[in-house]
């Protein structure tokens, strides 16, 4: 194998800007490579077959700036050549955890064996880790570090065990002799560079390529040893680069095709193992395409050989919709055009490097990015837009199709009234941000011209932020400039998608998606060709608005993160009904629920992906931990991949009532029958409501007064439709109104109140129930509701608790003392019915003299009050337009079935709210 040396003689280069890539000559514009078809691949690239390759020494060529004439030049040399370009070559790249092992690389040599093209062009990575030893070498020497000569020993170790793994016979004495010859030369170059102490780029360069071309001499002999006539090439014969000022290179691709041909012509195979990441200069000094520089050889490669595809084997799966590390439930995108990876390499996805596309983009040449650890899975393939519809062409997948962020940037902001209208201010600013050796990420600027903001690296921003005001320091002195403000801890979140374009609303669901999420954004850029919306949000948001935009546009339209507090009867009963109705609302309504947390007053049970309701009870008995509520909330909350949280109080706590307005103010959702927050301290509850209008936060308590009624909801809605309302009055109690339906005939008070009990309508102890405090309390929220500003104690209340038994000890002491007080209930039973009426329990809400009351009442037996049965709650309410004729609602009001359903009707409200369809 010979090596160019890191010197080489000089020659004349005519021309050089007519490089088509260069950056002094971009004669090709996004729109014109898209007009590029499969059918007809333009000549791009034309070789000058008149001046010849006469080896590393002598070189003499001609550049054209003119493309039609390199057309014509390199149709000529095509027609001389046997070098046989086109669609019988398949390209594949393999990265350097491929070949990381001796095992991997016994696996990459099975796949290329078994591939079925005609031709194939293998580019190999050094071995994992290798490339950074090498780097690591020129370090410890540069710094004078004897260690060096211990470390390149672990490289030599490294690649010699990996050979006697693989090979045997003659592959393997010819490869040990290449290797040990390379490591006494680099020994003797790091020597060079420890007594100077410094290490020129092109040193460097030529120390650190030896891990590719080791992995390349491996990979071949193990191919040829499975019995597939191969050769191996060392890049730097062949690829031709143009070192520019900006860490980059630009590929010289008319030499670079005159070398190939050369090198084919000496070197004929069908399968061929090259080098990644090493190249020469046109003065034929080693160096290297950077980092990502193995990707951007196999799209060259593509592109010199014309060929069918290019396959880029890695360790994932394919492109992400986003970070999987961010977002658990990103997915594998099947297809992306050029434009859409180019954007999302851009901002830090782990796709390709964005200079790895353009190759291959000339020549409408597929990249497949394919997992070799998973075979099965078929990757992701990026190409060109009419390739990346379905059969039928049609075009159903998410106008957006990836997200991706970039961390740690500040955003800059230059204000004043003195920049509208004065030509040159953006050019003196980013001209001081140029002097400054900064990067600008993103720029936005007002159509008034009154501001313009950039994001910079947090890094840079110091820097940035000298250099304006330095060079702006007249005009802030004169007022002509307002600020120069400087907001760090930002990061930028993308949405990419190229259909994005031609589908209206997509900006509106990305920032109704942020929005709902609690999430600010500080700054916004679109380009006109709307491939990408950017926004500038809080770093510590940033997780969670990624999270919150994929799931609006990937997930289940609605997928909120749900902690449940509170598992006894009510709440346990709506687990039971969330379980049983999970499957039937994600495929029906796209609404996915997922309980993350249940907790009891003592124990509680957390899971970050969600429960499994159908062994919940168990779950939470056997595995449950110490209930402790600030850890169950940042778990519910935490789980930044579900942007939507919900937590629903099946308690009757005002301890756990206490959290709501915390809750709220954390963009928490808060849904509850526990009436204890809208009934209690009058300050508390206004507090609580005025925040959550001004928020982005619901807080739903339909089930606090009806159970499974409409009541406040149809008060609500009277309200905002603007009616008045005169009077609310009702049965607000389900278990009142059981007790008093069965009070008839000859029956005991005390009899009607154990049926009830028995019955699981009561609450254990039934003094709770009779003692009107529930109904009272029903009362003042509606009271509330409808303007009133009234506290609890300014509600009189009628017990139905004998006096004497309102301290007596246990619930069951209560039972069995009752009937000593039934005579009382007997009698006001009788006056009723002498006169035609019954006995009601009611609340009253007065909302013309501002006051409310609970009684007993009594009521005609044609009232409709007097017309219900079992635990049946009825309300009338009495408004402008139900004056004469009082609007009802009627239904069950006591039960555990129906007070969950009214909770998990609120849910599905919320759902509603957040995007799901109504």
């Amino acid at each position: 194998m010979a090596f160019a040396s890191p010197i080489s003689p000089s020659y004349s280069l005519h021309n050089l800007s007519s490089n088509p890539f260069s950056k002094h000559n971009k004669i090709l514009t996004l729109n014109k490579i898209q007009s590029f078809s499969l059918s007809h691949r333009h000549p791009f690239f034309r070789v000058d077959c008149g001046s010849r390759w006469q080896g590393k020494d002598s070189l003499n060529y001609s550049l054209y700036s003119s493309v039609t004439s390199a057309d014509i030049l390199l149709d000529e040399a095509v027609e001389k050549t046997q070098f046989p370009k086109g669609d019988t070559w398949s390209i594949h790249k393999f990265g350097g955890t491929c070949v990381g092992t001796s095992e991997r690389i016994q696996n990459v040599a099975d796949i290329i064996v078994k591939d079925e093209s005609e031709r194939k062009l293998v580019v190999v990575s050094a071995m994992s880790k290798v490339t950074d030893m090498m780097y690591d070498l020129i370090d410890r020497a540069q710094s004078r570090d004897d260690s060096y000569v211990t470390a390149l020993d672990a490289v030599l170790e490294k690649h010699k065990l990996t050979a006697l793994d693989l090979l045997e016979g003659d592959d393997l004495a010819n490869f040990l002799s290449w290797l040990h010859q390379d490591i006494s030369n680099l020994k003797a170059m790091l020597r060079a560079i420890y007594i100077a102490g410094h290490a020129t780029e092109s040193f460097s360069d030529f120390v650190v390529g030896h891990g590719e071309l080791w992995s390349a001499q491996l990979l071949s002999a193990v191919v040829r040893k499975n019995g597939l006539d191969c050769t191996c090439m060392d890049t730097r014969e062949v690829l031709v680069v143009n070192p520019t000022s900006s860490n980059q290179v630009d590929p010289d691709y008319l030499e670079s095709g005159r070398r190939l041909e050369k090198w084919y012509s000496h070197n004929p195979s069908n399968t061929i193992v090259a080098t990644g990441f090493i190249a020469s200069t046109p003065l034929n000094i080693p160096t290297t395409l950077k980092r990502d520089g193995s990707d951007f050889s196999a799209a060259i490669m593509g592109a010199l050989f014309r060929a069918r595809q290019v396959t880029i084997w890695t360790d994932v799966d394919g492109v992400y919709s986003a970070d999987p590390r961010k977002v658990s439930e990103a997915v594998i995108l099947k297809k992306l055009s050029y434009q859409e990876a180019w954007e999302m390499s851009y901002f830090g996805a782990n796709v390709l490097h964005p200079r790895t596309i353009i190759p291959v983009m000339v020549y409408d040449i597929p990249i497949v990015i394919r997992n070799i650890f998973n075979l099965s899975e078929c990757g992701t393939m990026i190409c060109r837009p009419a390739g990346c519809e379905n059969e039928n062409g049609q075009r159903m997948e998410s106008p957006v199709k990836g997200f991706a962020t970039i961390d740690n940037l500040a955003l800059v902001n230059v204000e004043g009234t003195g920049m509208a209208g004065v030509p040159g201010t953006a050019s003196d600013i980013f001209g001081a941000v140029r002097d400054a050796g900064a990067n600008v990420i993103m720029i936005s600027q007002a159509s008034s011209e009154h501001s313009v903001c950039f994001a910079v690296p947090e890094k840079e921003v110091n820097a940035v932020a000298a250099a304006l005001e330095s060079r702006f320091r007249q005009a802030l002195d004169a007022g002509r400039l307002s600020q120069i403000a400087v907001i760090p801890n930002c990061s930028i979140l993308a949405a990419v998608g190229q259909k994005m374009a031609s589908t209206p609303g997509v900006s509106a669901t990305l920032f109704n998606a942020l929005a709902k999420a609690n999430i600010n954004v500080r700054a916004i850029a679109q380009g006109c060709s709307e491939y990408n919306i950017t926004v500038v949000i809080k770093r510590e948001d940033c997780i969670r608005a990624l999270q919150a935009v994929h799931s609006r546009f990937y997930l289940s339209r609605t997928t909120i993160a749900m902690g449940i507090i509170g598992p006894g009867l009510i709440g346990g009963t709506l687990l039971d009904q969330l379980r049983d109705q999970a499957a039937v609302l994600k495929e029906k309504f796209n609404i996915d629920l997922r309980v993350l947390g249940i907790t009891g007053s003592r124990t509680m049970f957390l899971s970050n992906t969600g429960i499994d309701l159908s062994i919940w009870r168990d779950l939470l008995r056997e595995k449950g931990e110490k209930a402790e509520m600030q850890k169950f909330v940042q778990c519910v909350h935490g789980n930044h991949s579900i942007p939507n949280t919900v937590l629903v109080d099946c308690t009757a706590d005002s301890y756990v009532a206490s959290y709501y307005h915390d809750w709220l103010r954390q963009g928490l959702h808060v849904i509850t029958p526990n009436k204890k927050a809208n009934s209690g301290p009058l300050e508390q509850y206004l507090k609580l409501r005025a925040l959550q209008r001004q928020s982005y936060t619901h807080y739903f308590y339909e089930a606090t007064v009806g159970a499974g009624l409409p009541i406040v909801s149809t008060l609500q809605g009277l309200l905002e439709t603007g009616d008045k309302i005169l009077r609310i009055e009702g049965i607000f109690s389900g278990t009142l109104s059981y007790i008093f339906n069965n009070f008839v005939g000859t029956q005991a008070f005390s009899e009607a109140v154990k049926e009830a009990k028995e019955a699981g309508y009561t609450e254990p102890d039934p003094r709770d129930d009779l003692s009107g405090t529930d109904v009272a309390r029903k009362v003042i929220i509606l009271a509330r509701e409808s303007g009133l500003k009234l506290e609890l104690s300014d509600i009189p209340v009628q017990s139905l608790v004998p006096e004497p038994l309102k301290a007596s000890g246990s619930a069951e002491e209560f039972l069995l003392q009752l009937p000593q007080f039934d005579e009382d209930m007997a009698e006001r039973r009788q006056e009723a019915e002498v006169a035609g009426e019954v006995l009601r329990y009611v609340g009253v809400v007065d909302v013309v003299n501002q006051k409310g009351t609970v009684e007993l009442r009594r009521y005609k037996k044609e009232h409709p009050f007097a017309q219900l049965s079992g635990s049946d709650n009825i309300i009338a309410f009495t408004t402008q337009r139900y004056e004469k004729q009082p609007l009802i609602v009627r239904g069950p009001g006591a039960g555990a079935e129906v007070t969950a359903g009214g909770v998990f009707s609120d849910i599905l409200r919320l759902a509603s709210y957040l995007g799901a369809p109504s």
